[in-house]
C-alpha cells in the first residue's frame, strides 16, 4: 500500500465528492466529475465509490489516478458529526411487493391464445 498521500484541508464539511473533484481540478467540469465517479475511477476509504454526491468528511481518504488524498480539517473548523445510515428494508420490500403485484395483474390480462395484452381505447 502506498504510504505517501496529499493532504487536503477542508474549510467546511461535509462536501460532496463530485464537488471535491472539481475543486481539486481532478475533473474539468461537474459533469466530468460525475462521469468519473459513476464509471468507478474514484476510491473512497479503500472501496470504489459510485455515489456522485457522497458526503465527504475529514478523515476520509480518496484514491484517484494513482494518487491518495487524505482529508483533514483546516485549523479552527468545528467537525461536523456524520449522519448514520438508516436502512429502510421495510420500504424496499414493500416496493418490491407492489411491483410484483403489478406484474401479476398485467400477466393475468394476457390472452392465453395469442399471448397479447388487450388494448383499450377509452
Amino acid at each position: 500500500m502506498q504510504d505517501e498521500y496529499i493532504e487536503i484541508e477542508l474549510e467546511e464539511e461535509p462536501i460532496e465528492l463530485c464537488n471535491l473533484l472539481k475543486i481539486l481540478n481532478l475533473a474539468e467540469t461537474g459533469g466530468h466529475a460525475k462521469l468519473l465517479i459513476n464509471e468507478g475511477y474514484v476510491g473512497l476509504n479503500n472501496e470504489i465509490c459510485t455515489q456522485k454526491r457522497k458526503k465527504i468528511y475529514a478523515g476520509d481518504t480518496i484514491y484517484f489516478d494513482g494518487d491518495t488524498f487524505l482529508l483533514t480539517l483546516a485549523e479552527g473548523v468545528t467537525p461536523t458529526p456524520r449522519k448514520a445510515a438508516t436502512p429502510k428494508p421495510a420500504q424496499v420490500n414493500a416496493k418490491a411487493s407492489a411491483k410484483k403485484n403489478k406484474k401479476d395483474k398485467h400477466a393475468s390480462q394476457v390472452d392465453k391464445n395469442t399471448g397479447r395484452k388487450p388494448i383499450s381505447f377509452g
